[in-house]
């Protein structure tokens, strides 16, 4: 483990104005996407649309500082045969990966999971690592429902995972992104959401702790402390600003490089304004910035729609870009219109 390596790439990976393009969605989940434009879910489409992504100037050099990649994309070409690899480093970002292999029923804890994955993990990143990514992402999934789940079984088993994905891939000279997502899918308030997210963040630092993680080495992707999205009292901006920032500050050790958020169901433009509220507002200890998915794609999607590159280029520039600022904490909503 060369840790000062780690720590260079962890810092680059949440540099100022720049965050994560995640760009890891699996075969089935990007075959979803493209319904929603009547395109077919091929090899070659899927090539198509990142490799439209990985193009795009000046999102890739200005905005993203790194790609979560599915393994699929991490070994694809484009269409002129240059690794996709190569072409995100070529804009000057750091190929990442995804290594879960997703989240699965937990024995003994009805409508609770288990992210799995673990084994052959140290084969795999050893493989990754050949094939130039140098971070990777594992996602535990947080479900709240009611005041029984999460049980703390199934906070303790994931963060548990989280914490020996970790470890490998340190091992492997790779830095770990750390996920756990408390999902917003519920009718939870925003106090539930805090308490959840507070209790699984001490555990998971504790874990991380207890097998020997160097935190300087770390990613932190946490989700913004926000009320489920079937909660009749919905919290301002403003609040959930606030409530992340001490949920962060009660919880997160000073010693990790930089955290960087998911979007988590949330729209385009609430995740860039909570973003910018965070970096505007409050003086944390971390670089706070962005690794989103459908926040940074859902609008190129629809304008390249299958073929329209010039189109898909120039929605992902404004959406990589409002993000940056947002990471800045100098975006607001009069920017919008310019895209």
């Amino acid at each position: 483990m060369d840790i000062d390596q780690l720590n260079e790439i962890a810092i680059r990976m949440t540099a100022p104005g720049k965050g994560l393009l995640a760009a890891d969605e699996s075969t089935r989940t990007i075959g979803k996407r493209f319904d929603g434009i009547g395109l077919e879910n091929t090899e070659d489409n899927r090539r198509n649309w990142r490799e439209m992504l990985f193009r795009t100037t000046p999102a890739m050099t200005d905005h993203v500082s790194g790609v979560i990649l599915f393994d699929e994309t991490l070994r694809q070409k484009a269409a002129d045969g240059t690794p996709l690899v190569k072409l995100i480093e070529d804009a000057g970002a750091i190929p990442g990966i995804k290594v879960d292999a997703g989240a699965k029923a937990l024995a003994g804890a009805e409508g609770e999971t288990i992210t799995e994955g673990l084994d052959g993990l140290r084969e795999r990143l050893a493989e990754y690592h050949d094939l130039g990514a140098r971070f990777a992402k594992w996602r535990a999934v947080i479900d709240v429902n009611g005041e029984d789940i999460p049980s703390q079984y199934a906070v303790d088993v994931n963060v548990h995972a989280l914490a020996r994905y970790a470890a490998l891939c340190q091992e492997a000279n790779i830095v770990p992104i750390v996920e756990p997502e408390v999902l917003m899918d519920g009718d939870h308030s925003i106090e539930r959401c805090y308490e959840v997210t507070e209790f699984t963040l001490k555990r998971l630092y504790a874990e991380l702790f207890d097998q020997g993680v160097i935190l300087e080495g770390t990613v932190l992707k946490p989700n913004m402390v926000i009320a489920g999205k079937k909660c009749a009292d919905q919290a301002s901006r403003e609040e959930v600003a606030e409530m992340t920032a001490q949920c962060l500050l009660n919880t997160v050790p000073a010693a990790v490089p930089g955290i960087a958020f998911l979007s988590g169901g949330q729209s385009d433009l609430d995740a860039t304004a909570h973003l910018n509220l965070l970096n505007e507002g409050f003086d944390m200890p971390w670089p706070l910035t962005f690794s989103y998915g459908r926040a940074l794609q859902a609008a190129p999607l629809k304008a390249w729609n299958g073929s329209d590159v010039d189109a898909g280029q120039k929605a992902f520039n404004h959406r990589a870009r409002m993000n940056g600022l947002a990471a800045l904490g100098e975006w607001n909503e009069g920017l919008e219109s310019e895209g």
